[in-house]
């Protein structure tokens, strides 16, 4: 019964206090070059898996034809560029100096693989704790879905659209 007194005091006590002196005395990795700590990277992906799952859009009201696909590139080259690259460029000094770093969404298989409601949901809602903003409140919905049928048929894009995502993207 001692050791079980004993193993309840460390667990409720010294080992909150343990973090709390970590984080105290500067040892919690805060810099955008500094590693994850695994925690932390396993419980933002859980909930935002769990989160996507519960309020991605199912269906796309804007299907996926030239004239979007060009509108969406438009729009991919305006705003998500910068930090997500395009086909034929390198990184930005911004997606270089991001934590966790942003995803090629062109290049390899991008995001071609998620349902584009996913996509529609990241792009309107940002992602909290990365440098994903939310465009909700300054894309219309028309531009959204869009840029997400863009990313999700990308490996399939006309040549007028794929044309468009090869230029270079604009200077901020």
């Amino acid at each position: 019964m001692k050791g079980f007194i004993l193993g309840l005091i460390v667990g409720i006590l010294l080992l909150p206090a343990a973090a709390f002196l970590y984080v105290w005395f500067g040892y919690a990795p805060v810099a955008t070059a500094a590693p994850p700590l695994p925690l932390e990277r396993t419980l933002t992906a859980l909930a935002l898996r769990a989160r996507i799952a519960k309020e991605a859009p199912k269906d796309s009201p804007v299907p996926p034809t030239e004239p979007n696909l060009l509108a969406g590139a438009k729009v991919y080259r305006e705003y998500c560029a910068v930090c997500h690259g395009t086909a034929g460029e390198p990184k930005t000094a911004t997606a270089k100096g991001m934590f966790p770093q942003p995803p090629p969404l062109l290049k390899d298989t991008g995001v071609t693989d998620d349902p584009v409601g996913e996509t529609y949901w990241k792009a309107a809602n940002g992602i909290r704790l990365t440098g994903m903003p939310a465009y909700g409140g300054s894309l219309s919905n028309e531009q959204l879905w869009q840029v997400s049928q863009v990313l999700a048929n990308a490996d399939k894009l006309p040549q007028s659209v794929k044309d468009l995502l090869a230029q270079p993207a604009p200077a901020h």
